[in-house]
């Protein structure tokens, strides 16, 4: 067989895998196609892929052999078992120092394990999440790999070309070990949910508050896309306001009210909930899809539960809207703010060495979540590396000091017209519970403490014979208890 010519192999041949091949062709690299069903590598090659430097394989074992070593290649298949099974048809095809490559959506956990299990067999894995959808993987997707380390040079620059570019960088970087990667992906999805839902309730407030037609909420979208709140999802809210079906009415007006989801903000909530940080915007937006499923359910209860009597509004609309591009953009910070919280725990967690301005400079372009924002939390991060919060940064801080008004205003008067907000509600609990000194946890410890003895420790400042300092301290409440803890202190 002739010497091997082909830069980087890639298994799946739906569109994302298509199309991502033809993105590498462009910048000058020879990628080797295959799929399950070779027909399809036929089609592509007589058809998208004709003229190009793309070459065919109709068996793993023909890519493998194809491919110029160490062998990379990419796997752009269903999550889950398929992963698997395909890296093990590429097993006995494989040499110590080849790459396998998972840019699907795989759970990171299942990135975790396959590292550990092909670094022990000699070889080396990356998982990769891919952000932005079709025309990101035709012709510049966020790229955020992760996994063996020692992989990372030979497939940067092909994926450093291959990746958007903003602001004259690349938006691909080295992530971090084993599941960091799809970790990364993880996160990022949750907080589309995030600004997705915070999108889709300022529509409500300007639907059914102010009574507009989709029209002018596109011209406001339109505005506020010049603004502070400059990105992608912006931007195809409005184009998707505007779209008209035959008979003139905007076609979102028709599409039924039941938001799908694939389970990734799901991941990132119960990842939030296990690791016990506070990611309430983008765990109310999981619910909010929740709750949106349940369609005849709420039909019925529309029919029985009373609402609010809707009072026209009497305010200055102007003023008005642009409180709620304020909410909007703060309630943004507050979901970013959570967002990076958690990577930084599960960093922790798991020994990883993330660096927080590589990745909100991947998530600058290319991405669903994109937008002029992250330029300034990559910033943020470059100038303050060990940054706690992004609510510490003068900037953001300043941001948020300036929405405030606005931002209870909006939430007061959604609250007014019974119009839900869980999104841009429960960023502000989390902003008013996160500047608050004292919650009331300390009653919570003392309702813990009386019904199951699971003892409290005392406030700095309030210490004496009985409470002492750094104790965990069981009372007897009633006097018919006994002196016995269930547990020590758990915060």
């Amino acid at each position: 067989m002739s010497e091997p010519t082909g830069d980087i192999g890639l298994i799946g041949l739906a569109v994302m895998g298509q199309n991502l091949i033809l993105n590498m062709n462009d910048k000058g690299f020879t990628v080797v196609a295959y799929n399950r069903t070779t027909s399809k590598v036929d089609y592509f090659l007589a058809n998208e892929a004709k003229g190009t430097k793309i070459q065919g394989a109709h068996s793993v074992q023909e890519l493998c052999a194809k491919l110029k070593r160490p062998r990379k290649i990419i796997l752009l298949v269903k999550a889950g078992a398929a992963v698997d099974q395909f890296i093990e048809q590429l097993l006995p095809y494989l040499e110590p120092g080849d790459i396998v490559i998972d840019g699907g959506n795989s759970h990171y956990p299942d990135s975790i394990r396959r590292t550990q299990e092909l670094e022990a067999k000699g070889l080396l894995f990356v998982g990769s999440g891919v952000s932005g959808g079709e025309e990101g993987a035709r012709y510049g997707p966020s790229l955020m790999p992760g996994g063996s380390e020692a992989a990372w040079p030979h497939i940067k620059e092909i994926f450093q070309k291959t990746a958007a570019q903003a602001y004259g960088e690349p938006c691909c970087d080295w992530v971090g070990q084993t599941g960091a990667g799809h970790y990364v992906k993880m996160v990022h999805n949750g907080i589309e949910y995030g600004d997705m839902q915070l999108i889709a309730e300022a529509y409500d407030i300007l639907k059914r508050g102010l009574d507009l037609h989709e029209d002018e909420i596109a011209d406001i979208f339109d505005r506020w896309n010049k603004g502070v709140l400059d990105s992608f999802l912006i931007e195809i809210t409005s184009q998707i306001l505007r779209f008209k079906d035959d008979d003139g009415e905007p076609i979102v007006t028709k599409i039924l009210d039941q938001a799908g989801q694939k389970g990734t903000g799901k991941w990132t909530a119960i990842n939030a909930l296990d690791t016990g940080v506070p990611v309430t915007l983008i765990g109310e937006a999981v619910f909010a899809r929740c709750l949106s499923s349940i369609k005849a359910e709420r039909t019925r209860a529309s029919k029985v539960l009373a609402a609010p009597k809707k009072e026209p509004f009497r305010g200055d609309k102007k003023q008005f809207i642009d409180d709620l591009e304020q909410a909007l953009y703060a309630s943004k910070i507050m979901s970013y703010t959570q967002g990076f919280m958690l990577m930084r725990e599960t960093a922790k967690e798991q020994g990883w060495n993330l660096n927080y301005a590589g990745i909100a400079r991947m998530w600058r372009g290319g991405c669903i979540i994109k937008s002029v924002f992250l330029k300034d939390i990559t910033e943020a991060f470059t100038n303050t590396p060990e940054l706690e919060s992004l609510l510490f940064h003068s900037f953001f801080k300043d941001a948020i000091t300036k929405a405030q008004p606005g931002w209870r205003r909006v939430i007061a008067q959604a609250v007014l017209w019974g119009i839900p907000t869980p999104a841009f509600s429960t960023a502000l609990a989390f902003f008013d519970g996160y500047r608050s000194e004292i919650v009331p946890a300390n009653l919570i410890q003392g309702q813990r403490d009386f019904f199951g003895a699971h003892t409290f420790r005392v406030l700095p400042g309030k210490e004496n014979a009985r409470l002492k300092a750094g104790e965990d301290i069981h009372i007897n409440w009633t006097g018919r208890g006994g002196n016995v803890s269930a547990s020590t202190y758990s915060a």
